[in-house]
């Protein structure tokens, strides 16, 4: 069975270092929750994982297709309980493509590729809450599945 495996060593007040395939990651509290703000805090990197997953396999997808894009940014929102346990509710993801107008079917069909088949990552979050996106090509949107309505989840307790 293949598994990812990390280290991680308290190093004093509230950072911790995590050994992820040979790279340090710093995780810390900002000063007022009794750390030093040497690294960003944990949960964020959640969405990062995610951020990055998709990413790497749209990109991946659009080079199979020998499609390039001038510019690709992904933004990932996580909407936050505001009870304890802090956790997100609901996820939105936002893809901005720049380019050709030739790249614009490949682009959106990277994306729904990414998120119905390839991305390990929004699959697993997707079965603990709604994980949404919406897709812009040269600032116009072409896609969004994100609900009209304001998403109202109920925080676990």
């Amino acid at each position: 069975m293949a598994q990812h495996e990390i280290e991680t060593q308290w190093m004093g007040k509230m950072q911790f270092n995590a050994l992820v395939n040979g790279h340090t990651i710093v995780m810390d509290a900002p000063e007022r929750s009794g750390g030093e703000d040497l690294g960003p805090i944990p949960k964020p990197f959640i969405l990062t994982a995610l951020a990055g997953c998709t990413g790497m396999d749209i990109v991946a997808l659009l080079r199979n297709e020998h499609k390039e894009v001038a510019d690709f940014s992904i933004k990932v929102i996580g909407e936050l309980c505001k009870q304890k346990p802090i956790e997100y509710i609901a996820i939105h993801i936002i893809y901005n493509f720049r380019g050709n107008s030739n790249c614009r079917e490949e682009a959106m069909y990277a994306v729904s590729a990414s998120q119905e088949y390839y991305c390990g990552v929004s699959h697993m979050l997707k079965k603990a809450l709604p994980v949404t996106w919406e897709v812009y090509f040269n600032d116009e949107q072409i896609f969004n599945n994100r609900p009209l309505e304001e998403i109202v989840v109920s925080c676990k307790r």
